[in-house]
């Protein structure tokens, strides 16, 4: 009993910590830019200006983010792709698995219009998928067809399937929740029919 309340309070320990650390430095950080700004703001207007350390720490902590992102991020990019560039195979992989990573995360996110497929008109058998394009043109395809994304359960691969628009059909749910049901084999139960 007293091995699982030990486990238990170290769980909430890990779920807390990263917040609290943050507040903290939040808070410490606060109070060292008010107690170094305060007096140079009260020198410039005469007047203490209420606010000024908190909107001065945002500006402070937007600008690290910027810096990160620019002086950081860009040429560890820069190297990274330079080292990818020179050896094809390796650039080939690791794009595909970028693709497919921010298709599920990314600011571009693909699979956000998940539809039900008729895969087999004799025994009106459907399948979840995603579609993840509606112009095919660039493949040859001819007719109103769509590429879909079926993910297989309980693994993280799956397959694309061009098929007739008229055979798909969208489903009124999150396209999370449809992942989610596709993947766990049916076993998640989607928001709304729970």
């Amino acid at each position: 009993m007293m091995k699982k309340l030990i486990a238990f309070f170290f769980q909430g320990l890990l779920y807390i910590a990263p917040i609290g650390i943050t507040i903290f430095i939040l808070y410490k950080a606060f109070f060292l830019v008010d107690d170094v700004f305060k007096p140079l703001l009260f020198k410039i207007f005469g007047f203490h200006i209420p606010g000024a350390g908190l909107i001065i720490l945002f500006l402070l902590i937007t600008l690290l983010g910027y810096a990160g992102q620019t002086i950081i991020a860009k040429p560890v990019k820069i190297v990274i792709n330079h080292f990818l560039d020179r050896t094809p195979i390796l650039k080939t992989v690791y794009s595909s698995i970028k693709d497919f990573l921010s298709a599920f995360v990314g600011k571009d996110k693909k699979f956000n219009q998940p539809v039900l497929v008729k895969v087999n008109l004799m025994s009106n058998l459907e399948k979840v998928g995603f579609v993840t394009c509606e112009q095919l043109t660039d493949l040859g395809v001819e007719g109103k067809k769509v590429a879909v994304y079926f993910p297989h359960s309980y693994n993280f691969s799956g397959e694309m399937f061009i098929v007739p628009a008229e055979q798909v059909k969208p489903i009124n749910a999150a396209p999370g929740d449809v992942m989610k049901f596709v993947v766990t084999g049916g076993v998640a139960s989607l928001r709304g029919n729970e």
